[in-house]
């Protein structure tokens, strides 16, 4: 069985009120010197047999229509 991680985030030049909202708190609490938060998410693959890359592709096209949203958000994946 093997792993493939999914990290999503927004695009650049979308807005992310849970970030700066994440930021303020950290100024609030006593973390210095944060410039900025992006919020993103995480998903955890688990595929049988090996990481190949059919498997890959497929977790791919999952990655596009299912756990992002490709208008708004980026998306890496990585065999882990």
């Amino acid at each position: 069985m093997a792993r493939v991680v999914v990290d999503v985030m927004l695009k650049p030049e979308i807005l992310d009120p849970q970030g700066q909202a994440i930021a303020g708190a950290c100024e609030r609490l006593g973390f210095s010197g944060v410039r900025g938060i992006r919020q993103g998410k995480r998903f955890e693959v688990e595929v049988e047999g090996e990481a190949d890359e059919a498997k890959l592709d497929e977790v791919r096209r999952m990655a596009e229509t299912l756990l992002a949203n490709p208008v708004i958000e980026d998306y890496s994946l990585h065999v882990g």
